[in-house]
């Protein structure tokens, strides 16, 4: 990432929003699609399916433009940028939160095996499948800790609930994750075997 070209000239993140903030339309779609795919990447890991994600996508650039004041361009955008993508799938999951669906523990069957023998190789469809079927709020947990590496306090803070609950949501999200890997992944490859 980095420099892309407009008109033959390569250009850094520091000039495009240099250029956003004075207001240049056709800086603000280049930064917009130069960080695409990252935004989406990580909304996609927070949201159900692409069109929510492409909404918290676009909110997050329009917060972006609104706070470019703010922005310190001694530090990589990409990181700045990254905060409000997830800040802005927080506010999402909270607007939504009384739509969003709870299971409890018992929905998850204990099967009293040991772990599965995890393939590395799973494709980003197979998580996004596995990730699909994860209640928001054992998604929202997940991604928070095991990808963004937020403490159990601090997601608490952010979801509006105690961090015990928190800790419950990681370990039921990983429950979950495994029996569904073992239900519908590992089905799927040994019939291709």
């Amino acid at each position: 990432m980095g420099k892309e070209t407009i008109k033959g000239h390569e250009y850094s993140d520091s000039y495009l929003v240099t250029r956003c903030a004075g207001g240049d339309i056709r800086s603000q779609e280049f930064l917009y699609r130069r960080y695409f795919s990252f935004a989406m990447s990580i909304c996609i890991r927070y949201t159900r399916d692409e069109g929510e994600a492409m909404e918290i996508v676009n909110d997050s650039y329009m917060k972006v433009l609104d706070r470019l004041q703010e922005y310190d361009q001694s530090r990589p955008f990409k990181n700045w940028y990254g905060k409000i993508l997830v800040n802005t799938a927080i506010d999402n999951y909270r607007k939504n939160q009384k739509n969003n669906e709870f299971l409890p523990l018992e929905t998850v069957d204990e099967t009293g095996e040991s772990d599965p023998e995890i393939e590395t190789e799973l494709s980003v469809n197979d998580i996004l499948t596995l990730y699909s079927y994860l209640p928001a709020n054992y998604r929202m947990t997940f991604n928070l800790f095991e990808i963004e590496g937020y403490s159990h306090e601090e997601i608490g803070q952010m979801l509006g609930v105690t961090a015990s609950t928190s800790r419950a949501n990681l370990a039921r999200a990983k429950k979950m994750l495994r029996d569904l890997y073992c239900r519908h992944i590992i089905p799927v490859k040994k019939s291709h075997e």
